[in-house]
């Protein structure tokens, strides 16, 4: 594997040495991307929050077109970063989950957007 790393580095420096642009991770890595909203699911999750109060369990899962469990396991973890709210009640007796997005995951989506941007302006004017 080492040569293997190394003809790759070897590649990098060639590039470098013939006046092309190095890699340009310094201004605003890719790898700075908030992981916790970042993934496909959770990102649909808090865009839709961001753009109604709420949102039922139901309303997330048709609109997202993702399985219950799916749906479920990428919710608790936007809850435990605390950028989703959860309410549970029942109408009648049919359980309601209600999701909201907290000011912390607005927050967060602000800056995973401005992150986003600042990407693809690097990558365009590269």
């Amino acid at each position: 594997m080492a040569a293997k790393s190394g003809a790759f580095r070897g590649a990098r420096e060639e590039k470098t040495k013939r006046g092309l642009p190095g890699p340009r991770t310094a201004e605003m890595p890719a790898a700075n991307l908030d992981r916790v909203i970042h993934e496909r699911t959770r990102l649909g999750i808090v865009s839709a929050l961001a753009v109604n109060a709420s949102l039922s369990f139901s309303e997330l899962k048709g609109l997202l077109q993702v399985t219950d469990g799916n749906l479920s396991v990428h919710a608790r973890r936007l809850e435990d970063a605390g950028y989703v709210g959860c309410t549970k009640s029942f109408a009648g007796r049919v359980p309601k989950t209600e999701y909201r997005l907290m000011p912390a995951g607005r927050r967060a989506l602000e800056k995973y957007l401005e992150h986003m941007e600042a990407l693809i302006r690097a990558t365009r004017e590269g």
